[in-house]
């Protein structure tokens, strides 16, 4: 007898599969949450695997099919708060980048500002789990100095645009140093428990300190490139 046919037609393999993948992105996504939630609360070390799935209403074992352990959820949730940063950077970063004019303390100091303010709107709204990082960063041998690799080429475009150019090195240079300052300085205004009024002023102040920076390192520069001798 032959085989009975049918006009049933196959879906692509993707097709079918492709309800559970966002299932389980929506669920990996969940325990970060839930992670990010409980360390803040907590910190790292006081939160354990089985308290982060007993409190995403998960299986230890699904908790484990998407994070080897949990220093591997404070690097996901790391990698997840420097993409913030980073994102939120790229898309401002030319909006304070306007035609030069004369390079002034003042103007310096507007533009790190500018860079500053993205940063602390970003770490303030999350400034439990950068309490939560910072003390953990020993413990884990990972922490926001990863922010300087990922961020400094953007930093070195806005710096050209808004201070002149400069060679390569100079600019890496200019980049590790106006990163790492003006970085740790945020970190530490919105991980510390400080008023809205007192991280404003602490970031003014190191914006207009980073400004008198830039403005000396350009006046010197000029003065060395008209310098005929």
């Amino acid at each position: 007898m032959p085989a009975r046919t049918t006009n049933r037609r196959k879906q692509p393999a993707q097709a079918r599969r492709q309800p559970s993948q966002d299932r389980a992105r929506e669920t990996r996504e969940h325990i970060l949450d839930t992670a990010a939630a409980l360390f803040g609360a907590h910190g790292v070390e006081q939160t354990s695997t089985n308290r982060i799935a007993a409190e995403a209403g998960v299986s230890i074992g699904t908790l484990y099919r998407y994070f080897a352990d949990r220093s591997v959820i404070v690097d996901e949730l790391l990698d997840r708060l420097l993409g913030d940063l980073e994102r939120g950077f790229t898309a401002r970063a030319f909006e304070f980048a306007g035609p030069r004019t004369e390079v002034t303390v003042e103007y310096c100091a507007g533009i790190v500002s500018e860079i500053l303010a993205i940063f602390a709107d970003i770490l303030v709204a999350n400034a439990a789990l950068v309490r939560a990082l910072i003390g953990g960063v020993q413990f884990y041998s990972t922490g926001l100095p990863q922010f300087e690799q990922r961020l400094r080429l953007i930093v070195k475009v806005v710096l050209i645009q808004g201070l002149g150019p400069a060679d390569d090195r100079y600019l890496d240079t200019v980049a590790f140093v106006f990163i790492n300052t003006g970085f740790a300085a945020v970190v530490r205004a919105a991980a510390d428990a400080v008023t809205e009024r007192e991280r404003v002023d602490a970031i003014a102040m190191t914006a207009r300190m980073m400004g008198t920076w830039l403005a000396a390192e350009v006046a010197a520069r000029t003065a060395q490139a008209t310098d005929p001798r």
